[in-house]
């Protein structure tokens, strides 16, 4: 059972990084103005000497569309978070540091690692379970360790500190609007299941293309690359919700337990120069805008061969999947943004003769931020009654008030582990993709290149 211990107090570390002031503080705002976090208090922390008044200017940037657009009720909540708000200096991997900030704290307190990987492990290193007072959450950034092996390490790290409902390895990449669309579409409608299968499903691609270049980024982004920064930690996440048995509920046990069974039966397969792509960008142009070749960026070692663009084929060996390849792709720079997945029918096996117009498989599309579909059927046209034209049937689906990160932060303040990677699941994405990226440190697959602004290199399957 799931713990619905009421957080007081939410510590972010790495308060003075980007993710802090570009993502986290802006979704808790938005969650704050819709008073869903009351007498909640925040606490930033950090390696950087900061002020209170440099913490205060980041707070007030960071509120400032929310409070524009709150009631009055909201503006209350806002101030208040604002005015109780105080930054800490500390080094999270020292002895002692951590542990008696958590402690001073009023708790039950929430620890937000917004930190690099290798630090959060340090950070949960320097911690002993007597150390960590009962009813402590913390909440761990993507990517969750940086292989198989050091997912599992740093899993037993925080298994000795809290119980697994206690820990929340958040994907703001699953708001809970997107899962419960996917999962509306799939289980509500009669019509879908008895096709959702090998039989009648050519293929499934599951698509995140950005028209961003690396904006700054390179310090996260160069260690990462397209196929760490999305595939992995984002991506196969969806595609287990595409490809799920139904569950008895979508409580945060049942949801779970299903997407942990399909990528369990989940791999990529050799050989990798055939079933996984990667390049990066060269100079271009996005909207007008000149971007440089990305081995120029500022901050870019080019000596990494990190990539910008990535696409693998999963397999998913079970009855239901069999034989159906899930292609996950997503990169920077491209020409225009695509964030959806797109299943493929199968062509019917026999048109009538007479019957004119169809040339390609019917396709549904589900659009990701804002979350749309899209069906295609073949009906009549007008004139020639025997002619087949393609008609798109389109729907706005549900979207949440709240931003991706805040929907994050309101299931670790109520305690609903929902939108986390349960501790399994997390060490199955890293084993799913582990191979390729040895494979791809080899120079196994080639490194091929697109230039910014285009849709990618030619040829690629998506």
């Amino acid at each position: 059972m799931t713990s619905q211990t009421t957080v007081k107090t939410l510590l972010i570390l790495g308060a003075s990084g980007d993710l802090t002031g570009r993502l986290l503080l802006p979704g808790l705002a938005r969650l704050v103005a819709r008073t869903h976090a009351a007498g909640l208090t925040l606490v930033g922390a950090g390696s950087d000497d900061w002020t209170a008044e440099q913490w205060l200017e980041r707070v007030d940037t960071s509120f400032a569309d929310a409070n524009s657009q709150a009631d009055s009720s909201g503006k209350r909540e806002l101030k208040r978070i604002r005015n109780s708000t105080s930054y800490r200096q500390l080094d999270v991997t020292a002895d002692g540091q951590l542990a008696g900030l958590i402690n001073a704290v009023e708790g039950p307190v929430a620890v937000y690692f917004a930190l690099p990987p290798r630090i959060s492990q340090l950070a949960c290193e320097a911690l002993t379970p007597e150390q960590v007072p009962a009813g402590t959450r913390l909440v761990m950034e993507k990517p969750f360790g940086s292989s198989e092996e050091s997912a599992r390490h740093l899993n037993e790290t925080l298994a000795a500190l809290v119980p697994e409902d206690h820990i929340h390895r958040v994907d703001h990449f699953l708001g809970k609007a997107t899962v419960l669309n996917i999962l509306g579409l799939r289980f509500a409608n009669t019509f879908l299941e008895p096709v959702w299968n090998r039989e009648h499903i050519e293929k499934v691609e599951i698509i995140f293309d950005e028209d961003l270049a690396l904006e700054g980024r390179a310090r996260y982004y160069d260690g990462a690359g397209a196929l760490r920064d999305m595939i992995q930690s984002h991506l196969l996440q969806i595609m287990a919700l595409m490809a799920i048995e139904p569950p008895a509920s979508v409580d945060e046990r049942d949801l779970r337990d299903a997407v942990g069974t399909v990528l369990r039966a989940s791999s990529i397969k050799a050989p990798y120069a055939k079933h996984t792509r990667r390049a990066r960008y060269t100079a271009g142009s996005l909207d007008g805008r000149k971007v440089p070749d990305y081995a120029k960026e500022e901050g870019v070692d080019p000596s990494r061969n990190t990539e910008t663009l990535a696409e693998v084929q999963v397999d998913i060996d079970n009855w239901r999947w069999q034989g159906v390849p899930f292609l996950l792709r997503s990169g920077k720079a491209l020409g225009s943004m695509r964030k959806e997945a797109v299943v493929t029918f199968r062509p019917p096996p026999h048109l009538p003769r007479g019957f004119t117009g169809v040339d390609t498989p019917n396709q549904l599309r589900i659009g990701f931020g804002p979350d749309t579909l899209q069906f295609d059927v073949d009906v009549n046209g007008p004139g020639d009654v025997l002619s087949l034209d393609r008609a798109t049937l389109h729907a706005e689906l549900s979207a949440s008030a709240l931003l991706p990160y805040g929907e994050v932060l309101e299931g670790v303040l109520n305690g609903d582990p929902l939108l986390s990677v349960r501790g399994d699941t997390a060490e199955d994405c890293w084993r799913i993709l582990d191979p390729v990226l040895k494979a791809w440190a080899r120079d196994g697959v080639p490194l091929e290149e697109y230039p910014a602004g285009s849709p990618g290199p030619e040829g690629w399957p998506t």
